[in-house]
């Protein structure tokens, strides 16, 4: 049975989730405070987390932050908030989705199995492919080039895979979304945008000339050169 951290701050608000979770086959783990919550990702097996924004003392984008440093296990981020900087924040530090509240169970199961599908079958494909100078590693979710490695989001992952195992086609946005996100109903189609904003940073700070490589096909989406 699969396990879902639930982190949040709000007893009725993780007893929701609860809810929702438990007769669809997962088994829920709870956390009232970030502390704890990195606590159980760093000693239990935990296959997906689900982290409340608005949290005191320590909220969930620095609890995200903080998971991202020992551990590459998916993160959807809970917010009440529906401002796109939210958005961005969480992606930056390293979260693979969000959902807005108040949200359904249907919405909620939907992104939890569809992020849970990308990882199981990646993980299930034990080869890492190499593209000129670049190698993908689909055991730790990272991509090195000559004698750099950067660690990335699952997010980050399946777009740079779909984007460097088909060189010089341009996919859409569309396209991105369908293959990083699996279940796009609820997806803002510019959340693309913004995890290629923070992938040619991430890249470009850890050495990787990514402005030879990663570009904007203006008007469509992206292509790798």
């Amino acid at each position: 049975m699969r396990t879902i951290l639930l982190v949040d701050d709000e007893h009725r608000m993780l007893d929701l989730l609860e809810l929702f979770l438990e007769p669809h086959g997962f088994n829920c783990t709870k956390a009232d405070n970030g502390k704890k919550g990195l606590e159980i990702v760093e000693q239990e097996k935990v296959n997906l987390v689900l982290l409340d924004v608005m949290m005191p003392d320590m909220d969930g984008w620095e609890v995200c932050k903080k998971i991202r440093e020992i551990s590459t296990i998916p993160v959807i981020m809970l917010t009440a908030r529906s401002d796109k900087a939210d958005l961005v924040k969480g992606l930056e530090f390293g979260a693979d989705d969000y959902i807005t509240k108040p949200f359904d169970e249907r919405e909620l199961v939907a992104r939890v199995n569809a992020l849970l599908r990308r990882t199981t079958s990646n993980k299930e494909d034990t080869s890492n492919p190499v593209y000129g100078d670049f190698l993908l590693n689909r055991d730790s979710y990272s991509l090195h080039y000559k004698t750099l490695d950067v660690q990335l989001t699952l997010k980050e992952f399946y777009i740079i895979e779909a984007l460097i195992t088909s060189p010089k086609r341009t996919f859409t946005r569309e396209q991105l979304l369908r293959t990083a996100w699996d279940f796009n109903t609820f997806t803002d189609i510019r959340t693309v945008d913004s995890h290629i904003r923070n992938l040619r940073e991430k890249l470009k700070n850890a050495g990787f000339p990514m402005d030879d490589f990663l570009k904007t096909v203006w008007g469509i989406g992206y292509k790798w050169s």
